[in-house]
């Protein structure tokens, strides 16, 4: 009912935000006087706003042309070279062949597209071969290709593995990087060929129990049959997906507006002011991340109880109770995967420790084989995007993984 409700309401809106749209082309067209008044610019900056608050949006494109390869522009073109029903691996295939590491970007499952990112994958597409994982909108999945769970997950970074053939790295940022290293267990535990170089942890709940957020909090703070009834919805008529079963983007995206709300409203207060003086630039900022932030996805609803009950309610990585496919693995099993973890000062969504208990969790790793990096002055975001990210955490992995490779 819920998801139905959702979109009865983006039905009703949709009139309103086709005539702010309207409304604002005329109030900006430049044969119209309203386009040179002060007036006509508060009120197409008004449309404006009405019309993002209620729009619908997409998945966004990585929109990356080339990669800088010695000084050189090199066309860059996306390809899906594993198809699976919930989610593509895909390669930034350059125009040629360079002799350059592979990277495989695990992408969180947990709301927001794999675009989101797409500066992560431009600061490494100089100087590496990347693949990313691109997960699929769960509402867009026939109801004939099952569900989708938390050993689905691992299972499918373990074919992603094998598909690279061990010669490859890895990056999981946040929420991946707890099946991640479920995946580089059973990788060592069956003594695969195809375990990665190394695994960069960025910002992930491995051990939430440490340092413990606003969102740890809310995981904890009802029994998992709450979560199933009250936020697990059936996609409505008029999708692939009719019939499945999933935790809907649009609650996520309320869960990510509340913790931060006062924030959101000084950027669009901001954004409005912006764009009545002409600030071309920082309002073009503003659209390209709200652009990103609001365009959500549905998860599976069998992962994200399943994710809810071992790693925010159980601790079982932590405490050396997590299983895959019913048996129990043994973390210490991993031996010869470089370690490197990343934190931000200030991320509030996975607490400073969390991620950094992952080196203690996988004890068979030699300590020279270890690294921890706490980024100042960064929230969550920062710890895989933006300039601090780029000047100061993306080096650091970069040489990393040059280390190891």
């Amino acid at each position: 009912m819920l998801y139905q409700m959702h979109q009865s309401y983006m039905t009703a809106v949709s009139p309103l935000n086709a005539w702010m749209q309207q409304m604002q082309q005329l109030s900006e067209h430049p044969w119209s006087p309203l386009n040179y008044s002060f007036a006509g610019k508060t009120i197409a900056a008004t449309m404006e706003v009405i019309e993002r608050f209620t729009g619908v949006y997409g998945k966004p494109g990585f929109n990356i042309d080339y990669a800088n390869i010695d000084g050189n522009k090199i066309a860059i073109k996306e390809v899906v070279v594993i198809d699976k029903p919930y989610c593509k691996l895909l390669n930034f295939q350059r125009n040629g062949q360079y002799s350059q590491p592979k990277v495989l970007i695990i992408a969180p499952l947990s709301g927001h597209y794999s675009t989101l990112l797409r500066g992560t994958v431009k600061h490494f597409i100089d100087d590496h071969d990347v693949y990313i994982t691109d997960w699929v909108n769960a509402r867009d999945v026939p109801l004939s290709a099952g569900s989708f769970s938390f050993d689905d997950y691992v299972k499918t970074i373990i074919e992603f593995c094998q598909y690279l053939a061990g010669d490859f790295h890895i990056i999981a940022v946040c929420q991946p990087t707890v099946p991640t290293l479920v995946a580089a267990t059973v990788m060592a535990q069956n003594n695969a060929s195809y375990q990665p170089k190394s695994m960069s942890l960025l910002g992930g709940p491995i051990d939430t129990r440490i340092s413990p957020t606003e969102v740890n909090d809310y995981a904890i703070s009802k029994e998992l049959e709450w979560f199933e009834k009250n936020v697990i919805c059936s996609v409505p008529n008029g999708y692939v997906g009719e019939g499945q079963r999933v935790y809907p983007g649009f609650i996520q995206l309320s869960g990510f507006l509340s913790m931060n709300m006062d924030s959101h409203i000084d950027k669009h207060f901001t954004f409005y002011g912006d764009l009545i003086k002409g600030d071309g630039d920082n309002a073009e900022n503003h659209r390209q991340f709200y652009n990103e932030y609001l365009a959500v996805m549905d998860l599976p609803a069998q992962y994200y109880i399943d994710t809810i009950k071992h790693v925010f309610i159980e601790h079982q990585l932590p405490k050396g109770e997590m299983t895959y496919q019913g048996e129990l693995i043994d973390t210490s099993a991993v031996t010869q995967v470089a370690l490197m973890t990343v934190e931000g000062e200030k991320d509030d969504i996975t607490g400073a420790g969390q991620t950094q208990a992952a080196h203690q969790i996988l004890s068979g790793i030699p300590e020279q084989m270890k690294q921890h990096y706490l980024q100042p002055e960064v929230g969550h975001y920062g710890v895989f995007n933006g300039r601090r990210f780029r000047q100061e955490v993306g080096p650091r992995i970069k040489q990393f993984i040059a280390e190891f490779d």
